[in-house]
C-alpha cells in the first residue's frame, strides 16, 4: 500500500523550482530525535554515502533540461545531506556553477547550503559565498542547554563546533548567512528559545514542527499551539523586525489574502523534489518519517526527467490544492490558511494520508492567535478565523 492520497483530475501541474540535492547521504551527528536516520524508513542505508561525480553531473543536466522546457525564471538549489559538508566545499561549490552555467540565461539559480555547522571554517565559508551559496544552519537553540540531543556518534556535544560556526557565518560572512532552522520542543520555554537564537543574528528563522503523524504521534501533542503563541506574541510586539519568522510571515499574508508559499501552510501546489545520492529521484524526507519507502517514486536521473516526477501520484496529491484535502479540511473556515498542514504530518497507517493534520489543533490555535491579533492592530484578516478570540 503506497500511501498516497488518490490526486483528482487536474491542470497542467506546476514544475519543480526547488531541487534538494543530497550531496552527501551520511551525517557526523547522531541527533536523538532524527527522522531520517532513526525513523522508519532505512533507505538511506543501501545508497552510496556521496553522489557520484555522474550522479552530480546528470542532475546538473536534468535540472536544466527542466528550467529550459518550463521557462523558470528562477530555481532554488539547496546542497543537502545528511551533512552536505561532508562531500566537501569544492564539490558543492562546483556543481553549483554547473548547475548555473547549464541552465537557460535569464534563470536565476539561488542556492543554500543546510548544515548542522559544526565542520563550518573561515576557508569553507569563504569557497561557498565566493561562488554565491548562502549557509543555512540546523539548530535548536541559541545555548548548550537547548542542544544538548545534537550529539556526535561517540555521545560527545556538537553545541561548541555549531556555535563557533553559527558566530562565524554571522560575523565574518553575514551577506552568505540565509538563517537558522529550529525544531520546536514544547518542553523549553519558548521566548528564551527564541531570545537564544537572537543571539546567533540569524537574518530568518524557520519554525518547524516535529515530524509526527496519527500513528506516530508527536510527543506533549497540543502544547504545540501554545509554544508558537508565546513566540510570535514576543516576535510581534518587538517593535522592530529583529529577524524573519516564516511560519509567522506566511500566516499573516495567508491571513490578509495575500499569496504565500510553505510546506507547511496554505494551499499552493508544492513543487519540491528530491535527488539521492545515487541519483534516485525521490519525493521530499519528510514523508520517510511515515514508514519505510514513503518518498520513492522509482524514478532516477539516469533514466527520468523531472517532467515524468510530476506525474507521480504522491506529486499529483500534493498538488491537489483544497480538493486533495480530507472532507474535514475542505469544511474547515481556516482551510485556505491551514492548507491541511504539513502532508506529511497527515499520515495514518491504512488510510494514507488522506487526513487532517495531527497537529490541527495546534495549528487552529496559532492561526486563530495570529488573527486576534491582526483585528486588534486594525487589520481586517481575508480568511474566516472561526471565532477567533
Amino acid at each position: 500500500m503506497s500511501g498516497t492520497t488518490a490526486a483528482p483530475a487536474r491542470a497542467r501541474p506546476r514544475p519543480f523550482r526547488q531541487f534538494i540535492v543530497k550531496a552527501h547521504g551520511r551525517c557526523n551527528l547522531a541527533c536523538r530525535y532524527c527522522y531520517l536516520y532513526e525513523g522508519p524508513d532505512r533507505t538511506w542505508r543501501d545508497r552510496p554515502a556521496a553522489a557520484p561525480a555522474e550522479v552530480l553531473d546528470r542532475t546538473a543536466d536534468r535540472i536544466a533540461r527542466h528550467a529550459r522546457d518550463h521557462a523558470l525564471p528562477a530555481l532554488s538549489l539547496v546542497l543537502h545531506g545528511g551533512e552536505p559538508l561532508l562531500a566537501g566545499a569544492g564539490t558543492l561549490a562546483g556543481f553549483t556553477t554547473t548547475v548555473r552555467a547549464r541552465v537557460p540565461r535569464g534563470c536565476a539559480v539561488h542556492a543554500t547550503v543546510q548544515t548542522n555547522a559544526t565542520l563550518l571554517t573561515h576557508d569553507r565559508v569563504a569557497v561557498l559565498a565566493r561562488h554565491g551559496i548562502r549557509v543555512g544552519i540546523s539548530l535548536d537553540g541559541g545555548s548548550a542547554a537547548l542542544n544538548h540531543r545534537r550529539v556526535d556518534h561517540a555521545g560527545r556535544p556538537s553545541w561548541p563546533a555549531a556555535a563557533r560556526g553559527a558566530r562565524l557565518v554571522a560575523d565574518r560572512f553575514p551577506e552568505a548567512y540565509a538563517g537558522v532552522l529550529t525544531v520546536v520542543d514544547p518542553t523549553t520555554d519558548p521566548v528564551g528559545t527564541y531570545e537564544s537564537l537572537l543571539t546567533l543574528r540569524p537574518p530568518a528563522l524557520d519554525l518547524l514542527l516535529p515530524h509526527g503523524n496519527w500513528s506516530a504521534p508527536p510527543p506533549h501533542r497540543g502544547e504545540y499551539g501554545r509554544w508558537l503563541c508565546r513566540v510570535f506574541d514576543r516576535w510581534w510586539s518587538a517593535g522592530r523586525r529583529e529577524t524573519r519568522v516564516r511560519l509567522f510571515e506566511e500566516c499573516l499574508a495567508l491571513l490578509l489574502g495575500l499569496p504565500a508559499a510553505t510546506e507547511s501552510l496554505g494551499l499552493a501546489p508544492f513543487d519540491a523534489v528530491v535527488i539521492e545520492t545515487d541519483g534516485s529521484i525521490e519525493q521530499v524526507d519528510s514523508l520517510k518519517s511515515a514508514y519505510d519507502g514513503a518518498a520513492e517514486t522509482g524514478l532516477d536521473v539516469f533514466r527520468h526527467d523531472f517532467d515524468q516526477a510530476l506525474a507521480h501520484p504522491g506529486v499529483a496529491a500534493r498538488q491537489a490544492g483544497l480538493a486533495g484535502l480530507s472532507a474535514h479540511c475542505r469544511a474547515c473556515p481556516l482551510v485556505t490558511v491551514c492548507g491541511g498542514g504539513h502532508y506529511a504530518h497527515r499520515y495514518r497507517a491504512g488510510h494514507g494520508f488522506g487526513n487532517p493534520s495531527v497537529y490541527c489543533a495546534d495549528l487552529q490555535l496559532l492561526i486563530r492567535h495570529v488573527a486576534a491579533r491582526l483585528a486588534r492592530a486594525g487589520a481586517r484578516p481575508a480568511a474566516d478565523e472561526g471565532g477567533a478570540p
